[in-house]
């Protein structure tokens, strides 16, 4: 039998965050409403429901720690599977019930979790085929198998925000749980300020994450590269090449240039170093 919860993190979310709830509340028993917002209580923006328990940390706290407060409470309540969602993400009619008629019709005992593809402002190509096994998979629209969760131990807290769900799919693989990703269901996923420059005849995507996201994707692209190059070590070696990318496009393309070097330099110093947690400095 499926018990379905369901868990969402807020870090100053808008408007939109009610309606993108409201795209996948009806197929739960219960919501999680986790606000990583400092000094600011958000629940006024969301759903009037009796499914919703809301969690004020009233402190960034990342996206590893609200994701195990509340898999933790989930299997606590008696909960065997969980949807883990991103505020600026919904679906579009009824995805999440095609995602349970998988479960319900298939043996998922080897399965870690359940992806949909994610349409992204990107517009990466969808695999022809309607089912995939991917190497990883981000973590917005995924139901997770809480058994798997409890056997590779949950979510690494001190990676903080970047590289989180890379390393729980890896951890998943290294315990011998599959993860499937389903291309015929789709979710409506933000990326945040991206945008693709023309240069010399390519096309260049630009993400523009901001100087403190720069710092976690380096050094957290380094401790992943630790973790799994063993049994990765084609996928490791493409993530660290994306950082030289990413490099390249700051260079060329982005704004604040200077910090956002700066923090790649700190973040791949601290990894060096074994720092780990949230970002330590002040600017």
């Amino acid at each position: 039998m499926i018990k379905l919860s369901g868990v969402v993190v807020l870090y100053k979310p808008d408007e939109d965050v009610l309606e993108n709830i409201n795209s996948y509340l009806p197929h739960l028993e219960k919501l999680y409403v986790i606000d990583n917002t400092p000094g600011e209580n958000n629940k006024k923006l969301l759903p009037k429901s009796k499914k919703i328990e809301y969690i004020f940390y009233n402190k960034n706290t990342g996206i590893a720690f609200p994701l195990n407060d509340a898999a933790k409470k989930s299997l606590a309540e008696g909960f065997n599977w969980m949807l883990t969602m991103d505020q600026d993400s919904k679906f579009l009619g009824d995805e999440v019930s095609k995602m349970l008629e998988y479960i319900e019709k298939n043996n998922c005992e080897d399965i870690g979790l359940i992806s949909p593809w994610h349409k992204i402002n990107t517009n990466p190509k969808k695999p022809k085929d309607e089912i995939d096994y991917p190497i990883e998979v981000m973590t917005s629209g995924n139901i997770i198998n809480l058994k798997a969760y409890e056997k590779v131990g949950g979510y690494k807290d001190w990676f903080f925000i970047d590289c989180v769900d890379f390393d729980y799919c890896m951890n998943l693989h290294m315990h011998n749980y599959k993860i499937v990703r389903l291309n015929y269901i789709e979710l409506n996923h933000s990326l945040g300020d991206i945008s693709i420059k023309h240069h010399l005849g390519r096309d260049f995507v630009c993400s523009n994450h901001n100087y403190i996201r720069r710092y976690y994707m380096v050094r957290n692209t380094f401790y992943i590269n630790d973790l799994y190059k063993d049994n990765f070590s084609d996928y490791c070696k493409f993530l660290k090449r994306g950082l030289r990318g990413q490099l390249m496009n700051i260079i060329l393309f982005e704004k604040d240039k200077y910090r956002k070097i700066r923090n790649m330099y700190r973040g791949y110093r601290d990894y060096k170093n074994g720092k780990k947690g949230p970002y330590p400095y002040e600017n």
